[in-house]
């Protein structure tokens, strides 16, 4: 499926030039005049990047990604700036723009920028998530041990400049915590600058991180600060960090051991004071055995280690996690928060969560979705889960030492049971269109129901 980009210029003829060049790469591409039109397209359409203009006619550039980072969407702002607003654009990046770009653009420039803006989305949730309720000091919701360990050692640490390496499975919300931390320490004044190291090509990572000189390398037709500039006296985090090459890793180790580097083409060496986050879904030090990643790099990182547990070490947060999602999507789609049936958060508890919270998040999306208004029954859950479920009763019954035979007729029971209750819900509990639903008799259905302990 082709990305979709967002346009924000007030000229038409920059937003037909611009909507040409993306179209020709393949991308679908949205207009807007007014950040008002500009919004209504972030809320309606799924735009993996935007395109921005720093100065419109009467309105400011950066409102938009201001109402970006508030409304907490992963969307990377790219913003479009002439030739003498470029400390403007510069300061916009410390805001949290992605990239910038200077008018007249150079086209493969804006392609590979445009790429790279993707890639990082694509990379990223599908919204970052911001799961505080209120009240709530967390950065997550969870209240099992492990996340009240995870929130004490996170108290413990955010006031220090200590570089921490934050671990887990993709999903588990490794940004949510780098962002608390950022929030958290005496640097929340500062930029916090991000980078997905997975989802920027090999060959351009030293430029983004220590920035380049004008003609450095084909396509260099400004000089651009890298992200260890844009985070001096605030915060920079390495997303996915074990996917970093370990000709890069080499670089990355000077910096942090002599806090100063040089521009790619440069020679005035420029020195910086950044406190740095990483995280990775990696085992890092079995990468290291193995040779894939520099032992003393991962001893520089790993001053403070922090371990996300994933969804299914905890369980009890299944719940809270349900409901705090059928509240915000609920509120995002102007419809009434559902209830859950038990059987469904039974479901829910149960299944391993492969994805972990972004896969929850994304099953109680589409259950929203379909939703008419009424109780969340299993039937409105994703296959898998439901297929899980069955696989996990044959594993119990073979477990138990059940015969053949036995199986066959409880797994039977359990599908007789299954389709009477969606026809009582169905008819709303009339017995005799269930039983006409069904294709069997009245007086049938109500000796099943006796059978099966249905009421």
């Amino acid at each position: 499926m082709s990305a979709e980009v967002l346009v924000l210029d007030d000229e038409l003829n920059i937003r037909k030039i611009l909507s040409a060049m993306l179209q020709a790469e393949g991308y679908v591409v949205h207009l807007a005049a007014t950040i008002a039109e500009a919004k209504e397209k972030i809320k309606t359409t799924k735009i993996q990047a935007v395109l921005s203009d720093l100065r419109l006619t009467r309105e400011d550039g950066l409102q938009l990604l201001k109402w970006v980072r508030d409304e907490q969407l992963s969307i990377p702002v790219i913003i479009l700036t002439a030739h003498g607003s470029i400390d403007s654009a510069v300061d916009a990046m410390k805001q949290g723009a992605f990239d910038y770009l200077s008018k007249p653009f150079d086209r493969p420039e804006l392609v590979s920028v445009i790429k790279k803006a993707v890639l990082s989305q694509k990379f990223q949730s599908e919204e970052l998530k911001n799961w505080r309720s209120a009240g709530n000091p967390n950065p997550m919701i969870g209240e099992t041990p492990k996340m009240l360990k995870l929130y004490s050692m996170l108290d413990k640490v955010a006031s220090s400049d200590s570089t921490v390496l934050i671990l887990g499975e993709s999903g588990t919300g490794k940004e949510l915590i780098a962002a608390a931390l950022h929030e958290r320490s005496s640097r929340a004044s500062g930029p916090f600058i991000k980078i997905n190291c997975a989802a920027i090509p090999e060959n351009l990572m030293e430029s983004e991180l220590f920035g380049h000189e004008r003609g450095a390398f084909t396509g260099a037709i400004n000089a651009k600060p890298g992200r260890f500039e844009l985070a001096d006296k605030g915060t920079l985090f390495l997303d996915e960090i074990g996917e970093m090459s370990v000709e890069m890793q080499v670089k990355l180790l000077r910096v942090l051991q002599e806090r100063s580097f040089e521009r790619v083409g440069g020679l005035r060496t420029q020195h910086v004071d950044v406190r740095l986050i990483a995280a990775t879904n990696r085992d890092l030090e079995k990468e290291v055995k193995e040779g894939r990643f520099r032992s003393d790099l991962f001893y520089r990182l790993n001053v403070v280690p922090l371990e996300l547990p994933p969804l299914r070490e905890r369980p009890d947060d299944i719940p809270r996690l349900t409901a705090f999602f059928l509240q915000k999507l609920s509120d995002r789609m102007k419809k009434s928060t559902p209830g859950v049936q038990p059987e469904t958060l039974e479901l829910l508890v149960q299944y391993p969560w492969p994805g972990n919270i972004r896969q929850l998040e994304n099953v109680i999306e589409r259950v929203m979705v379909l939703n008419e208004g009424g109780m969340v029954t299993p039937e409105q859950l994703p296959e898998e889960i439901l297929d899980y479920e069955e696989q996990v009763f044959v594993e119990r019954q073979k477990a138990s030492g059940g015969s053949l035979k036995e199986i066959v007729k409880d797994a039977t029971r359990r599908i007789e049971k299954k389709a009477i209750e969606e026809a009582l819900v169905e008819t709303q509990n009339n017995v005799t269109q269930a039983a006409r639903k069904l294709n069997i008799s009245r007086k049938g259905l109500q000796l099943k129901m006796k059978e099966l302990g249905i009421r």
